[in-house]
């Protein structure tokens, strides 16, 4: 992979979405739901935090699901990280297919640092 900008990274960074597990989506919607999260927050990123933009970019653009299961607790999560200076971009469902229009499916996080991440998500586990 090439480097973008000559931009070597000095410490891993990554991109994390939390899915509602309790939503009971099937894996196609949950994979265009995560990578809505996933453009949604690398564009941000791009436009307003360069630096995590790039040294995630040029690490890997590492991306890792986790589950919650309650819009409750995404919810706390989507706090606590904007708390921690963390961007986030929350995904609602258009509701064409297998949920309901409105409903929050999962919430990405970053791309930040690894370490100022796992302080929000380190306690979770994979979907």
């Amino acid at each position: 992979m090439a480097l973008r900008f000559g931009f070597a990274p000095t410490e891993e960074y990554k991109l994390v979405v939390l899915v509602r597990n309790d939503l009971k989506m099937g894996k196609g919607k949950i994979a265009a739901q995560v990578g809505h999260a996933a453009v949604d927050c690398a564009l941000y990123a791009e436009k307003k935090d360069k630096k995590a933009f790039d040294a995630w970019y040029n690490g890997g653009q590492a991306k890792v699901v986790l589950k919650v299961d309650s819009l409750e607790e995404l919810t706390r999560y989507m706090q606590e990280a904007r708390s921690y200076g963390l961007h986030t971009s929350m995904i609602t469902d258009a509701g064409r297919t297998q949920i309901e229009p409105g409903s929050v499916t999962c919430l990405g996080i970053g791309p930040a640092s690894k370490s100022d991440i796992d302080k929000v998500t380190g306690d979770l586990k994979m979907l």
